[in-house]
């Protein structure tokens, strides 16, 4: 299940992981946003221990969200032993970020 992570818990379940981790910033009025949730839940299943999943609010944590450049929703981005590796930014399809999950693992 994904972790709900704000200003003070992102450096500890993000980059501080030791596996990929899958950052969704988020906002609860998103339409987009609540269309991925059932993909994001789908592929955090299939990847098993591979793969964390995280949710930041963008409302709750705009000092996060603005160091990530993720101002808009839904944004994913990929971090990789503390280092940000991809970013996807809207709704995409579950291929595109199976494919990107593929690729950085």
């Amino acid at each position: 299940m994904s972790v709900a992570v704000n200003n003070e818990t992102f450096g500890s379940e993000v980059l501080n992981a030791q596996e990929l981790v899958l950052a969704e910033f988020y906002s609860d009025t998103c339409i987009p946003c609540k269309r991925l949730s059932p993909i994001l839940s789908k592929l955090e299943s299939e990847y098993g221990d591979k793969l964390k999943m995280v949710k930041i609010n963008i409302h709750f944590s705009l000092e996060t969200a603005e160091k990530y450049d993720a101002a808009a929703s839904p944004t994913i981005v990929f971090f990789k032993n503390g280092e940000e590796q991809d970013r996807i930014r809207g709704f995409v399809c579950e291929e595109i970020i199976a494919e990107k999950i593929s690729e950085l693992i």
